[in-house]
C-alpha cells in the first residue's frame, strides 16, 4: 500500500511539473505569436507573465524592448536591453540595439566598445555593424587641427 501511494505521489508530480514547464513555454509560444501579429499588448502582457515563471528568460526581456521600441519608450526598452545582457553578455541582437541606443544618445565611446564586442560574437548580424559604424564617422565630431 505504502509503495502504491509513493507511485501514485511522484505521478502527481510528474504531471504537475509537466504542465508548468508546458503553461511557462505556452506563454511565449503565444506572446511571439501575437507580436508576430503586431498585437504588442496582448503580447506585452503574455511576455511579462512568461518572466514570471522564468525570469531568467533573455528572448522575453529581448522582445519586451522590441514592443517598448514600437511604443518609442527608451527607457524600458534600453532596461530589457540590459537585462538581455546581464542574462546573456554575447547575445548579439542585444548588443546591437545598444549600440543603436547609445548612438543616439552620441555616447561614440561606448559604441565603439559595444561593436568591439559586437564584432567578436556575431554570427547573424555582422553586416550590421559596418551600418552602426558608418552612422558613427558620419556623427562624430570631426578633429579640427
Amino acid at each position: 500500500m505504502i509503495k502504491k501511494n509513493n507511485i501514485i505521489i511522484i505521478l502527481l508530480f510528474f504531471i504537475s511539473f509537466t504542465v508548468n514547464a508546458l503553461s511557462e513555454n505556452n506563454f511565449f509560444t503565444e506572446a511571439k505569436k501575437n507580436f508576430d501579429e503586431k498585437n504588442y499588448d496582448d503580447s506585452k502582457f503574455l511576455f511579462q507573465r512568461n518572466i514570471v515563471f522564468n525570469p531568467k528568460d533573455e528572448n522575453s526581456y529581448l522582445y519586451l524592448a522590441k514592443i517598448f521600441n514600437v511604443e518609442e519608450n527608451e527607457q524600458e526598452k534600453e532596461k530589457n536591453i540590459n537585462t538581455v545582457l546581464l542574462l546573456n553578455p554575447k547575445n548579439e541582437e542585444a548588443i546591437y540595439i545598444l549600440m543603436e541606443i547609445e548612438l543616439k544618445k552620441s555616447n561614440f565611446s561606448k559604441v565603439r566598445e559595444l561593436a568591439d564586442n559586437f564584432a567578436k560574437v556575431c554570427m547573424k548580424l555582422c553586416d550590421n555593424k559596418i551600418s552602426i559604424l558608418e552612422s558613427l564617422k558620419n556623427l562624430e565630431p570631426k578633429n579640427e587641427s
